[in-house]
């Protein structure tokens, strides 16, 4: 279910193809809205979907849930050539990359945990420096980290989409004047930590034009798995 728009490589995980897919209706079905041929998270949440297939019956079902609630992303191995009546918003493509190493060294980092009473900070972290798509619900993900500078959140890194033995880690950014201090890669090593002790591996999605980033998360054990299309789609007017 969920799988068609995901060709599955030998000698990989195939969840990994359709990360949406299988956490909207798995670990995270209580995040989704939808139905069997169309499915996303609630959009203050995050913008991510999935379709059974591309048959016209699922691209009919995803222009419902755009109209009802918001534009929605796809990530899909090959690339997504929609039916009439759909506006092509944004087309990127994806890194996607898998912890593959020992286990980095202990972050001398003593972050904070956020909650609800942060989600205002984090959305104006979020917004000054991009690092995805982050909501008033994202933090119902879990597993938000930050660090506070006199009381100001200056960096955050937390969880996203969560399937069977892996969790992905999302929403790394730091405010520009606090960089070059290893906030990013001490808050990351705490959640790869934390998703370690679950028994479980963490990934991620870069996009593949952000090479700081791309060098980073090579440095702390992941490596890359493969290439996406990430494809944000409205209704046309």
């Amino acid at each position: 279910m969920f799988d068609v728009l995901a060709t599955k490589p030998a000698g990989c995980t195939p969840a990994l193809d359709n990360v949406p897919g299988h956490a909207l209706t798995g670990r995270q079905r209580h995040l989704a809205v939808g139905n069997d041929r169309a499915v996303r998270y609630a959009p203050a949440v995050a913008p991510f979907a999935a379709m059974t297939d591309a048959s016209p019956e699922s691209f009919d079902a995803l222009a419902r849930l755009i109209e009802a609630h918001a534009p929605v992303a796809l990530t899909t191995l090959d690339a997504v050539e929609p039916p009439a009546g759909f506006a092509l918003i944004r087309h990127a493509t994806l890194l996607q990359m898998v912890w593959q190493s020992e286990a980095p060294a202990p972050a001398a980092l003593e972050p904070v945990q956020l909650t609800e009473h942060d989600v205002p900070e984090m959305l104006a972290l979020a917004a000054a420096t991009q690092p995805g798509p982050f909501g008033p619900r994202t933090i119902e993900f879990g597993g938000y980290l930050g660090v506070r500078r006199e009381g100001k959140l200056v960096a955050m890194a937390g969880e996203r989409m969560k399937i069977e033995g892996h969790t992905e880690i999302s929403a790394v950014c730091v405010d520009p004047a606090f960089r070059g201090q290893g906030l990013a890669a001490g808050l990351m090593k705490r959640l790869m930590a934390a998703i370690r002790a679950r028994g479980e591996t963490p990934f991620l999605h870069v996009l593949t034009s952000n090479h700081g980033a791309i060098s980073l998360y090579r440095t702390l054990g992941f490596v890359e798995r493969r290439e996406l299309h990430l494809t944000v789609l409205g209704v046309a007017p």
